[in-house]
């Protein structure tokens, strides 16, 4: 506001003294500065104080002394006698009257016969016409604010521009504010001040007699101010005020700036306040202009940025205005841009300038101090043209490339701004425009080159600006310009719209120039690698340039080797791993065995070595699978990479056989010898508990171990793992004393060797042992693992078994593999041990019977059987990986071959792989049924079990009752039944034989599940009869036979129709279910197919094992009872006829059999049919009982008989 320069404002220790009330700054004041603040200290010294100490009595005379000798005070007192009650209601009535007329200037209460000017009268008038006077203009004003909807207009008011009554004016003002503030809120009052001319001055006035009002008064105004205040008049004047407002109280500037940003009005006043503001203790680094503006445009409120992106971009707009606040401000950032420039800097370079000389006249390096400055000028000026569309002068241009191109110091902050700088560039080509701007640029980017690997030094840090000049290089040869603006982008910390046609030019220059590809190869391997390199170190590093080279295939088609420093890299990692070492691992897999094009097949890198690899793991692979030592020389993560390369290497070489067969390559895997001495399962294990710092790496070892290695991932020991690494384990070796190694591994062995005399000895050790962790168990395993037999003799105690059982499985979780061989070595039989032959993992994997080759006694023996159907189980799974690993690795060559081989018969058709594919599944099934076999075999009681009594029948009848196979029994009594069931082994259930049935039930249970084509192998190749109530009973997923059952009757062979109803009719009786009810009714209908068409013996030995069945049949399915007697009543005429036309008379059997068929219960009540069944069998004797039809008549009428009996028992 022009039109009050030359008005004297309140200064701001005015303000000060009087927030404060003190009376001793206030009477410092000189005259004039007194006179603006009389209104208040008049006020202050009449009206009755709220205070009433003596202090405060003190400070009032000290005012009333300082307001004696003023001659003006006597016309504040004057308007202070005026009776304000009535001229309020006055006013009231005025407005009411002018809501009424509808805002015009008619009548008026207040002010009547006006005769002259506003001006005249005030100057003639009594302290109270005065007050009516200002008081009615005001209220003129604040009503047409209130009705101007917004838009701005200046009123011309005489009373508010006469220079000569400005301060009476003032006083009245501010008087009327302060006795009538209901009518006239201050908010509003200094609205309407901004519409007159002085406004700003008398706003001054106004806030600094009230001093209270002055956060209400600034919120006020910028509530009510424009969103751009540049754009307007209003908006300026409100800007200006409100800057006035904050040059009296400097100390709330911040805060009114804060609130300019709340509430997103004024932009323009923003930045005046922090060209206005000058802190008490300026901040070196950077200016409060850079700071406030970079907040704006790099904070997280976009509304806040896209505000303030409108006010510059509006701002530019206009013509260029001195008076202009956005002017000012770029005239502020390039002073200080200025400031902070080389002192010798020019555009124009020499040509006989030294470019090598960095310190020379015309290229004077940064200032360290600074260097942070410009970094922050830097990305201000970025956002500013980036974000805010700012179009820079020639004039910034050319300061602005000054200072990118400048040199600064080998610091880490140094490092900074040349990476800015460059992205700058990078961003804004446009800034370069001459040639010779563009040969200062090339200049200073080779400048770069040299001087990178010295800065990386110097300045301590991992990350260097050569990094990402080698980055945009391999980007632009590879023509990824969205990958260079996704780098510039992320470098400056904002997202900028860069169009990809703008990089052409710096295109041109890095790929001619400076960055040939076959420079970039070559430099690339000889940056050093990061030390220490993880996930905490940010920026771009050497690993980012090496991961572009590769996927571009720039080192194989420059035949660089990279191996090398791939390796190193690996070796120099550490948690949390950072996130692009396995793309890196990836990439680096693929240029091994995909050639860079199909005219080079040769043109690929080189695998890491074996020995390379092994140097790894050498201190853990000494130890077994992985001892704590291992980690000394080489991280845990170096391992765990190494591994994810090797299993990740494996698995592409398998994928890719076909096309390397295609390109007659073929790269050489990894022997088996080197998977052997890596301790992968303890490795894995180890990433568990590190899956927070590994990223992503955990889960993919466990894919690639799923699929390669499915022997280490088995469920059970994952369950087992948490029982060995849970809390409660933890718990105990909690309580583990500090000496954890009191006994070594000869005092172990020992021990075992004096058995069974040093039991309790051997106790003490093994207990001691189990609250060790799993890791710390591995030097034990050797001594653990070859004593083994030593616990098959007598008299070992069985929880000695128990406890090696348990140690067994802890070492499992981590190191499966080479525990296993010792194991199955150590079992084998003692009849062997002479010439005992040691078996390799390889023997183990290609042949996995070889685990149940051991020691018979292990049979009977349940902890160490667990341990054998655990290697079991194991080892048909690697068997299972081994041969399809194997056919992948030599089919496709073999097809090759064949091809070749056939190339005159192009019609013969391509079946070896096919064949091969088969063979693999057949061999496979026959291994696996094989295990299965053996395995059912063991759970038959020895001759020796079978003398004490033991009976694989008695699990069945524990659980359901009478064994369908045995059914004579159903026809004693109940007494006699008893006695036979009491007929149990001497332990009862509690026998090594059931154990170990129930530990080879719960695998086949899982082999059934995993594979129901191994549970339909099985039963068709059948076993003893005697096993089927154990299995039935043991197995819980014998269900699924029930889908194949009936193709197993419809086999010719007519053992395997024996076995299938047999099988049934315990299926029936333990699962009755509406499936096994209709195959049941299709067993008796297949049972009178064969009457029909079997001769006579085949009648007999197909009849004699299958009737009883029938009795389970009718037992689990009652409506069954029909068909069941049908078939008897037919079976039984077919062998009686047979009988009638060898012997003259034999006992009426067929009128028997119908009286039971129809009267089943008089049958049972004539003596619960005994009578019946001894009668018969003494004629059968007397007849020659060796006759088969007569036997079959007679085992007719007793399952007749046992059928009759079961359902009135289950009645």
């Amino acid at each position: 506001m022009a039109e009050s320069a030359g008005l004297q404002f309140v200064s701001s220790y005015a303000f000060e003294a009087m927030q404060k009330v003190d009376v001793v700054r206030l009477a410092a004041l000189s005259d004039p500065e007194l006179r603006l603040l009389l209104p208040c200290l008049v006020r202050m010294a009449l009206c009755a104080p709220a205070d009433q100490s003596q202090s405060w009595a003190q400070d009032k005379k000290l005012i009333l002394r300082l307001l004696s000798g003023v001659e003006a005070v006597n016309s504040i007192v004057a308007l202070l006698s005026v009776d304000f009650h009535a001229l309020e209601q006055d006013a009231r009535k005025e407005q009411q009257l002018r809501h009424k007329a509808g805002g015009s200037n008619g009548e008026s209460i207040l002010v009547t016969q006006l005769q002259h000017g506003l001006t005249l009268e005030f100057e003639h008038s009594d302290p109270l016409r005065r007050l009516r006077l200002t008081l009615s203009e005001l209220l003129s004003i604040i009503n047409k604010v209130a009705d101007s909807n917004g838009e701005f207009f200046l009123k011309s008011s005489e009373l508010f521009e006469s220079p000569v009554y400005l301060e009476e004016v003032a006083d009245v003002l501010c008087i009327l504010q302060a006795e009538l503030p209901s009518l006239l809120p201050i908010v509003d009052v200094a609205e309407a001040l901004l519409h007159v001319r002085n406004g700003d001055w008398f706003m001054c006035l106004l806030v600094a007699n009230v001093p209270d009002s002055f956060s209400e008064v600034c919120r006020g105004l910028i509530k009510n101010g424009e969103r751009q205040d540049e754009e307007s008049v209003g908006g300026r004047r409100r800007t200006e005020a409100l800057r006035q407002l904050c040059q009296m109280n400097p100390s709330q500037a911040l805060n009114i700036r804060a609130m300019v940003v709340e509430e997103c009005h004024l932009p323009g006043l923003g930045v005046a306040l922090t060209l206005d503001y000058k802190p008490d203790t300026p901040d070196e680094a950077v200016s409060p202009l850079v700071s406030y503006v970079s907040g704006l445009l790099l904070g997280t409120n976009s509304k806040v940025r896209t505000w303030f992106s409108m006010f510059i971009r509006n701002g530019q707009q206009r013509k260029r205005e001195s008076s202009s606040v956005l002017w000012q401000m770029r005239r502020q950032l390039l002073l200080e841009l200025v400031a902070i420039l080389p002192r010798s800097r020019s555009t124009h370079v020499p040509n006989d300038a030294n470019v090598e000389d960095g310190g020379g006249s015309g290229y004077s390096g940064l200032r360290e101090e600074h260097v942070v400055k410009a970094s922050a000028l830097l990305r201000l000026y970025c956002a500013l043209m980036g974000i805010a569309g700012l179009r820079p002068t020639d004039e910034e241009a050319e300061q602005l490339l000054q200072l990118m191109t400048s040199r600064p110091p080998a610091t880490p902050a140094g490092v900074r701004f040349v990476s800015l700088s460059f992205c700058k560039l990078l961003a804004f080509p446009t800034l370069v425009s001459t040639p010779e701007q563009e040969q200062l640029m090339v200049m200073w980017l080779s400048w770069m080159i040299k001087e990178e690997e010295y800065f990386e030094s110097a300045a301590g840090v991992s990350a260097s600006f050569g990094e990402m000049l080698l980055l945009v290089a391999m980007y632009f040869h590879s023509n990824q310009l969205s990958s260079i603006i996704e780098l510039v982008c992320s470098t400056l910390g904002m997202k900028i719209a860069i169009k990809p046609s703008s990089l052409s030019k710096m295109k041109t220059i890095f790929t001619q120039e400076i960055f040939t590809e076959q420079v970039v190869t070559a430099h690339a391997v000889r940056v050093a690698v990061t030390n220490n390199l993880s996930a905490n170190i940010t920026g771009f590093l050497p690993i980012h340039c090496i991961y572009q080279l590769l996927r571009s295939r720039a080192f194989t088609k420059h035949k660089v080797s990279i191996k090398d420093w791939i390796y190193r890299q690996l070796c120099e990692t550490t948690t949390p791993i950072h996130t692009q070492l396995i793309p890196l691992i990836d990439a680096y897999i693929n240029s091994i065995l995909t050639p860079a094009s199909k005219a080079n097949p040769e043109a690929t890198n080189q695998p890491i070595t074996e020995q390379e690899i092994l140097n790894v793991f050498q201190s853990s692979a000494g130890q077994g699978d992985g001892s704590r030592g291992g980690r000394q020389r080489h991280s845990i993560t170096t391992q765990l990479l190494i591994l994810y390369y090797i299993l990740s290497f494996e698995e592409n070489l398998l994928a890719s056989t076909k096309q390397l067969a295609l390109m007659q390559r073929k790269p050489k895997s990894y022997s088996a010898a080197l998977m052997d001495q890596i301790p992968i399962k303890y490795l894995v294990t180890q990433a568990q508990g590190l899956q927070q710092e590994l990223g992503g790496l955990h889960s993919a070892l466990l894919r690639l171990l799923a699929t390669n290695y499915p022997h280490l991932c088995l469920v059970e020991d994952w369950v087992c793992e948490e029982e060995v690494t849970g809390t409660l384990p933890l718990l105990r070796r909690m309580m583990l004393p500090s000496n954890t190694c009191r006994y070594s591994q000869s005092q172990l062995h020992q021990a075992f060797q004096k058995l069974p005399s040093s039991s309790p000895r051997l106790m003490r050790i093994l207990e001691h042992l189990t609250l060790l962790s799993p890791g710390d168990l591995i030097p034990y395993a050797e001594a653990l693992t070859a004593s083994m037999a030593l616990l098959l003799e007598p008299g070992v105690p069985r929880r000695l078994l128990q406890t090696l059982n348990k140690l067994w499985m802890g070492l499992n979780t981590v190191m499966p593999r080479r525990l296993w061989v010792m194991t199955v070595n150590a079992l084998q039989p003692s009849a062997k041990l002479l010439h005992q032959q040691t078996y390799t993992q390889n023997d183990l994997m290609v042949d996995p019977l070889i685990v149940l080759r051991c020691d018979q006694r292990v049979y009977r023996c349940p902890p160490l059987m667990d341990i054998v159907l655990h290697m079991l189980n194991g080892y048909l799974l690697a068997s299972k990986a081994y041969l399809q690993c194997h056919l992948k690795e030599t089919a496709d060559f073999d097809r090759q071959n064949q091809i070749v081989s056939n190339v005159a018969v192009p019609g013969q058709p391509d079946m070896p792989e096919v064949t091969r594919e088969e063979l693999k599944n057949a061999l496979l099934a026959a291994q696996d049924s094989a295990a299965v076999q053996i395995l059912l075999e063991i759970c038959l009681p020895t001759s020796e079990e079978q003398l004490l009594g033991a009976t694989t029948e008695s699990l069945l009848r524990n659980n359901q009752g009478p064994v369908p196979g045995k059914s004579r029994q159903g026809s004693l009594p109940p007494s006699a039944r008893g006695r036979v069931e009491d007929g149990e082994p001497e332990g009862g259930l509690l026998s090594d034989l059931r154990e170990v049935q129930c530990l080879i039930c719960c695998l086949l249970h899982q082999m059934f599940i995993a594979d129901p084509n191994i549970a339909k192998l099985v039963h068709f190749q059948g076993y003893p009869q005697a096993l089927l109530p154990l299995t039935v009973a043991g197995i819980p997923s014998i269900h699924i036979c029930l889908d194949f059952i009936p193709e197993l009757l419809a086999q010719p062979q007519l053992e395997k129709q024996i076995f299938a109803i047999q099988l049934l009719s315990y299926l029936c009786t333990q699962y009755a279910l509406p499936k096994s009810l209709s195959v049941a009714r299709l067993a008796i209908s297949v049972m009178g197919t064969l009457l029909t068409v079997l001769n006579r013996a085949k009648r007999f030995s197909f009849f004699m094992p299958t009737l009883p069945c029938l009795v389970a049949f009718c037992q689990a399915f009652p409506p069954l009872y029909d068909d069941v007697a049908a078939l008897l009543v037919q079976v039984g005429q077919v062998c009686a006829s047979d009988v009638a036309t060898r012997v003259r008379d034999i006992d009426p059997f067929i009128a028997r059999l119908q009286s039971l068929r129809e009267k089943p219960q008089e049958a049972a009540a004539l003596g619960g049919g005994a009578s019946k069944l001894t009668l018969p069998q003494k004629a059968a004797e007397e007849l020659g009982g060796a006759d088969p039809d007569v036997q079959l008549c007679y085992c007719i009428e007793a399952t007749f008989m046992d059928i009759i009996s079961s359902t009135l028992h289950g009645l």
